[in-house]
């Protein structure tokens, strides 16, 4: 077998293996370097080109800005040294990036290297010429002797990674942004996938005519009747805007897709955030619900057919339902719901973002996109470093002034196991 296939052989393993397995960014990276490393022998491909052929970035990215083609280089990295010293240890060649550069390198293992090239097993004096023990002897006190080495060098190397690892993961988190430290501890969770996050904005289906009047979609009478599904509401506009300008902060993209266009296959492999309630963001309809509290028709008087969310255990001093509150026409008061959990991966994440009516969605969003609110939302819940925030959901309290929220407070917070 001739050293190309060699090569292109481990490339195939490594883009097959466990390790790797769900990291199709990454393994798309493995085998774009491969075929620049034949192709162009000790030449390091640009920023540029990686950014622009492998990840689809616009022609005007700029890699001084953003720092993605680093971090997605770090975690492959990462991913390599892991292989390396789980499934792929007995592997005869290895590939590495080393730092600094692009290039892909391949060279031989290292004969009797346990775990990582870099960690080496102390060698062994020969015994004096003049030795009084005999050779069998000899023989069985330097066999286990060998064998506590090895086993040392092996405990020394998976130190070594680990400490890699994590190095490498406070590097990345470090590059991809100087924004605040509670921005940075939210979002870490929607930072770190191959894909860039998923933001799915309500439309709710209406039926009528924008000229002569439109209301909402209500199946059992307006079954045969048209239905119009291309608009959304302010709060929600104001809403991608508010996450679209915090994501540039941390220098990572957005996809941006209503509802009525985004599929179950869509939520598989993507970080998911929500914009709106399951009302008009039909999706969510489609996804396990929230568990503390949800959204119901309100049976109240004046306020039938209106959304409220219900208390499912209320605590003590907290209503059984919380409702939007209206002077005449005008909204005074709104209620919102922010609810983190696992997606249909468990790898990923998806949050939700809704209020009752289109401004208390709008403020949920800017909740989770101010530091103020977050450095509450963060003590509340005991996290301080990102690996330490779990599911919860939690209900805002907005008041409202000529359709603006002005003021947001946390009312009510549930740990989710």
């Amino acid at each position: 077998m001739t050293e190309k296939a060699q090569f292109l052989g481990q490339v195939d393993k490594l883009t097959a293996s466990r390790t790797l397995h769900g990291s199709e960014s990454l393994c798309k990276l493995l085998r774009y370097l491969a075929t620049h490393s034949l192709e162009h022998p000790g030449a390091s491909p640009k920023e540029y080109q990686i950014a622009t052929e492998v990840f689809g970035r616009q022609p005007d990215f700029d890699p001084h800005l953003d720092s993605m083609v680093r971090v997605q280089a770090g975690r492959l990295r990462s991913k390599l040294s892991e292989y390396y010293s789980t499934e792929g240890i007995e592997d005869p060649l290895l590939i590495e990036i080393p730092k600094g550069n692009y290039v892909l390198t391949v060279h031989p293992r290292t004969p009797n290297v346990p775990r990582n090239n870099s960690v080496t097993t102390p060698e062994i004096p020969p015994a004096p010429v003049a030795a009084v023990v005999p050779p069998r002897r000899w023989v069985s006190l330097l066999v286990p002797l060998f064998i506590l080495l090895a086993a040392v060098a092996g405990i020394l190397a998976d130190r070594y990674l680990l400490t890699a690892g994590r190095s490498s993961e406070s590097r990345a988190v470090n590059e991809i942004s100087d924004a605040p430290v509670s921005l940075r501890t939210f979002w870490r969770g929607f930072l770190t996938s191959p894909q860039e996050p998923w933001v799915v904005f309500s439309n709710a289906a209406f039926v009528g005519k924008p000229a002569t009047g439109m209301r909402y979609y209500h199946s059992p009478g307006d079954a045969k009747a048209g239905i119009l599904d291309h608009y959304t509401g302010v709060g929600e506009v104001l809403a991608v805007h508010a996450l679209d300008k915090v994501f540039n902060q941390l220098h990572q993209d957005l996809r941006v897709k209503r509802g009525s266009l985004f599929s179950l296959d869509d939520a598989k492999n993507n970080d998911l955030i929500f914009i709106g309630s399951p009302s008009e963001n039909l999706t969510l309809l489609e996804l396990p619900g929230t568990k503390e509290f949800t959204f119901e028709k309100s049976s109240a008087e004046n306020s039938e057919g209106e959304v409220e969310i219900l208390n499912v255990h209320p605590e003590a001093g907290e209503p059984h339902s919380f409702r939007a509150g209206r002077s005449g026409e005008n909204l005074l008061e709104d209620y919102s719901l922010i609810a983190l959990k696992p997606g249909l991966n468990p790898a990923r994440s998806v949050l939700i973002l809704a209020g009752t009516t289109t401004i208390g969605t709008q403020a949920a969003v800017e909740f989770v996109c101010q530091q103020s609110s977050l450095d509450e939302l963060l003590r509340r819940l005991s996290v301080s470093n990102p690996r330490d925030l779990k599911p919860f959901e939690a209900v805002i309290r907005v008041k409202v002034t000529h359709g603006v929220p002005i003021e947001m407070q946390l009312v009510a917070l549930r740990k989710v196991p």
